[in-house]
């Protein structure tokens, strides 16, 4: 089995990954679920946060045959280059992150189902479901068809899978490989980064799991060692009582998962620096950010958030160019009025 995975791991070594980000959610005492991930990138991605009300119509950008739904659900999202939810949480306490998987390859689309434009998957989960359980029993029957589009700047199309998790601390992990979804359901599956697929991740982390993390980890930045470690210190940190310290054991984790920034190497494309890390309170309901470019960390209070759709807004906080911009402690009330923005989709 280690030779096996041995093999696996150079060939993962040797091939050209995309871009890097991690996840891991922490199950602590008395129901604390504390999820955490980092956005690595080789460019700026321009991310917001945005306040999204209930109520809200939406597109699935994908053309005539486009999904659409209102929402049940507000959130807090972190855009990418304001056309697309990155990441986010829900006032049901629900979390999406979509992280980078260049295998992913999704079913045409015939028009035999409504279209969901990528850059709304994630909203769409925020947007209709308050647990992992019940998103995993309506996105198993495949409602919609998954239409991708080329990255903002770049000449290849983006290629994701999505990770959710809940308040109860149960989990999902959604791929689509060779046109067909594969989901990974239950409170088991804490850790995502990127390549290979995620049952491949499994049989690696298994290999590292024998030699045991306080004895050698992998200390790269390829998607495989991230998980590794990821995996690692996401279980062997305390299970603390105080819910603060225990956000800042989970920021520990993220960040050693996380790629120094400024790393860039031109033979080895899938190491990008880390450009942002969010970590989320599931059962207090507090949205933490950190950007790598400022000294401090601040959060929001969904429980602050007024999402009805009566009085409810969409709002935004401009993080300005590369996240540089201060923001200390609870910042709910820094947020502008502001007009959504429209997920990049088909015309």
């Amino acid at each position: 089995m280690r030779a096996a995975a041995l093999s696996l791991a150079l060939a993962i070594a040797a091939s050209a990954q995309a871009e890097a980000c991690t996840r891991a959610v922490y199950l602590g005492r008395d129901g604390m679920v504390i999820t955490a991930r980092s956005m690595d990138w080789r460019n700026d991605i321009a991310t917001n946060l945005w306040i999204f009300p209930r109520g809200m119509e939406r597109s699935g950008e994908a053309g005539l045959n486009s999904l659409r739904w209102r929402s049940r659900y507000g959130s807090v999202i972190a855009s990418g280059y304001d056309i697309s939810t990155t990441d986010g949480v829900n006032e049901a306490g629900l979390a999406a992150n979509v992280l980078w998987l260049v295998e992913s390859q999704y079913p045409a689309f015939d028009g035999s189902r409504p279209g969901l434009s990528i850059a709304a998957w994630a909203q769409y989960a925020l947007d209709n479901f308050a647990t992992v359980e019940e998103a995993v029993a309506a996105l198993r029957a495949e409602p919609f068809v998954i239409v991708t589009d080329k990255v903002p700047g770049e000449n290849r199309l983006a290629t994701l899978h999505l990770s959710l998790s809940d308040a109860r601390g149960d989990s999902a992990i959604f791929e689509y490989i060779a046109g067909k979804l594969v989901i990974h359901h239950g409170p088991a599956y804490q850790v995502m980064t990127n390549s290979p697929i995620f049952d491949e991740q499994l049989a690696l982390n298994a290999y590292w799991k024998q030699i045991g993390g306080t004895v050698m980890l992998p200390g790269t930045n390829r998607a495989a060692d991230r998980f590794a470690r990821a995996s690692f210190y996401i279980n062997a940190i305390p299970k603390f009582d105080d819910p603060n310290i225990a956000v800042a054991s989970v920021f520990s984790v993220i960040r050693n998962a996380s790629v120094p920034f400024g790393i860039t190497t031109a033979e080895e494309p899938n190491i990008s620096s880390t450009r942002w890390r969010t970590v989320i309170d599931h059962k207090r309901k507090l949205y933490f950010f950190e950007s790598a470019l400022t000294p401090n960390t601040f959060w929001v209070d969904l429980r602050k958030i007024d999402f009805s759709p009566e009085r409810g807004k969409v709002m935004k906080l401009d993080l300005g160019e590369n996240q540089t911009r201060t923001f200390a402690g609870e910042a709910s009330g820094s947020f502008q009025d502001a007009v959504p923005f429209q997920f990049l989709g088909l015309p």
